[in-house]
């Protein structure tokens, strides 16, 4: 579960710092205001989510739990999904890809609550 979890939670991590450092260098001053805005949005959250899934994994690694995994994987399609389509509307300003965002949203969401019901039912 540590492997599992924990390695995608730090290449996540790497991406998301690349991603900002990306943002505010490369990006700065090209292109629309507003989607440079949403590029910091999607590194901002998939660094939130890398951070969770690292917390996902070692938790897991101690307790191991369904929901937990659960969590984690959520987590990771989360930020595919959420993620990933602001990075893509960025680059290629296709204003339609804004509706995956949601289903990236859900899946933090449900991961979220996944994380919850597992600390519920921790003994």
């Amino acid at each position: 579960m540590l492997r599992n979890l924990l390695m995608p939670g730090a290449l996540s991590g790497a991406i998301s710092v690349a991603a900002g450092a990306f943002g505010a260098h490369a990006l700065r001053g090209k292109g629309e205001p507003r989607l440079l805005e949403v590029f910091e949005t999607a590194a901002r959250y998939q660094m939130y989510h890398a951070l969770a899934l690292v917390a996902v994994g070692l938790i897991a690694s101690r307790w191991p739990s369904g929901l937990l995994n659960t969590a984690g994987w959520l987590f990771v399609a989360g930020t595919l999904f959420f993620s990933g389509s602001l990075y893509a509307m960025t680059f290629t300003g296709v204003r339609a890809l804004g509706a995956i965002t949601p289903i990236g949203g859900v899946c933090f969401i449900a991961g979220w609550i996944c994380l919850a019901v597992a600390a519920s039912k921790a003994t």
